[in-house]
């Protein structure tokens, strides 16, 4: 067999056409800014040690840790340590950790200290001696967005975020990403003057979940489903992040957000795109984001505002078994606060397959229960040939893509009831990840990572899906400001009555998760 040049050998673990085995990343190293935050230490920190354990992570890989904390590279390793232990998905493993934690790194300092960002440089450079982390850098900006400014200048004067033909870097910015359209270009401007935008990864965790990329499987891979995709036979379509939890420690962080900034702005815009958006020439990034384009550029709000929105806040009640007090007694809200902690919004779709459908958002804290799905609400059969009191019962057929918690899709149609005469009920057909596959799905995180690593930014909104979704909320939020304060709603129940209202003007009314 011939020699072939070491410049030109190619790992075959790394051919993007043999999909037998996962794609591993190459040498690099991931910093984490905010890294003594919550998400770090319950998000991020586990998921590179999944990560890891999956062996999805080259030897020569680093994490390294940046925060004002009075810490050595020991006791990095001890926190990252404690969260894995805590938080991790996967097994703990003494070999898989040994061998990860030697790459851990601590630069203490503050965002605009200079010569903390020149130390962080000069850790890098040791790294890709030490670990052969190859020049290639990933930046995480865990952090409030009023900071990306102070840490982009630091990156781009301290040379961190150069790159050349054989390196790269990239930087991953997690929401909310601006409060509203003006500010969102702004920081755009700020990203982008360091970091072109095919080096921006916006996160939205949503995106890597297993259940969400099963919307375009369900779609795409199956022409089951593809005919009555439509206007045809979609009566309505309705999007729903409830949770079951308060605000407890996030006053600070929430207040003056709310829930459509907070969740309907990315993550329930960005499911909506994925349910209305045609088929992509190819699932090459570049094609997935072209259509989602499309959609989101397509969508209007359906007026008027003040009957197609509702908006509320939680007040005292029962959650379970417990007594729960309300928004305006939680520590670090102010008792005149207008933030809302439930928000629903109707959108239409101005396309040809769309035309006509609404998309009903909604997303609430101290609702019900914890869930968040997706339900396609098919118009009823046009004529029934049975007794109209032995139909009464049965409602529309529905396709139910279930995000979290029980991950899976729901069909339900309507059955014969066993026995002599005609009677006819809804039924439930069931497909859940947990029971028909072996593997359990992993993290949103652990996918969005890898991703990062890969450079591969499927996944991720681009500056034109973030603009675009703000374009779209923009109006509702103008229209909230000048319209006094949010409706009341008791904790555990599923929302204002303004929210039943808005459905029912529509002869329609909201699914119960």
């Amino acid at each position: 067999m011939p020699n072939r040049p070491t410049d030109q050998w190619v790992n075959p673990l790394r051919d993007e056409r043999d999909k037998r085995l996962p794609r591993i990343a190459g040498p690099c190293s991931l910093v984490i800014f905010g890294v003594t935050g919550d998400l770090a230490r319950r998000k991020l920190m586990p998921a590179v040690y999944d990560l890891a354990n999956r062996g999805l992570l080259p030897p020569g890989f680093a994490l390294v840790g940046f925060a004002r904390r009075d810490w050595d590279h020991e006791d990095f390793g001890q926190v990252v340590h404690d969260a894995v232990r805590e938080h991790a998905r996967t097994p703990f493993r003494e070999d898989v950790w040994e061998r990860l934690s030697e790459g851990f790194r601590f630069v203490r300092g503050t965002f605009d200290d200079d010569d903390a960002f020149d130390r962080l440089r000069d850790t890098l450079l040791e790294l890709d001696k030490e670990r052969g982390t190859g020049g290639n850098h990933a930046f995480y900006f865990s952090i409030p967005p009023d900071a990306f400014p102070v840490v982009c200048e630091q990156l781009s004067r301290s040379g961190l975020a150069d790159q050349t033909e054989d390196t790269w870097r990239r930087v991953v910015i997690e929401k909310p990403f601006g409060h509203d359209l003006e500010s969102a270009k702004e920081l755009n401007t700020v990203v982008n003057k360091v970091f072109p935008e095919n080096s921006v990864f916006r996160i939205d965790h949503y995106l890597g979940k297993e259940t969400v990329q099963n919307i375009l499987a369900l779609r795409f891979a199956n022409q089951l489903f593809d005919p009555v995709w439509s206007s045809h036979y979609v009566d309505h379509v309705q999007i729903t992040m409830a949770e079951d939890i308060g605000l407890g420690g996030r006053a600070g962080y929430y207040d003056g957000i709310g829930a459509a900034r907070d969740v309907i702005q990315n993550h329930l815009i960005q499911l909506m795109a994925l349910v209305a958006m045609e088929e992509p020439i190819s699932f090459e990034p570049h094609e997935l984001q072209t259509e989602k384009i499309k959609v989101l550029s397509a969508t209007r709000n359906i007026l008027p505002l003040d009957e197609n929105t509702a908006r509320g806040q939680y007040e005292a009640g029962w959650q379970g078994s417990e007594k729960v007090p309300g928004l305006l007694d939680e520590t670090g809200f102010a008792h005149d606060s207008t933030t809302e902690t439930f928000a629903a919004l109707a959108l239409e779709v101005d396309s040809r397959r769309w035309a006509g459908v609404p998309f009903y958002l909604r997303t609430g804290k101290r609702l019900g229960r914890r869930v968040t799905e997706i339900a396609l609400v098919f118009k009823r059969a046009p004529h029934l040939p049975f007794d109209q009191t032995m139909t009464e019962e049965l409602s529309q057929n529905a396709l139910v893509i279930r995000v979290q918690p029980d991950e899976g899709i729901t069909l339900r149609f309507g059955s014969k009831v066993p026995g002599s005469s005609m009677e006819v009920r809804d039924v439930n057909m069931d497909f859940s990840y947990g029971q028909a596959f072996t593997e359990s799905s992993p993290e949103a995180y652990e996918r969005l990572i890898l991703d990062v690593l890969l450079g591969v930014p499927s996944l991720f909104p681009v500056n034109a899906e973030v603009e675009l979704s703000w374009q779209i909320l923009d109006p509702v939020l103008e229209h909230w400001a000048a319209s006094g304060k949010p409706d009341g709603y008791e904790a555990g129940t599923w929302g204002p009555q303004s929210a039943e209202d808005m459905m029912a003007r529509h002869g329609r009314a909201w699914r119960r998760p």
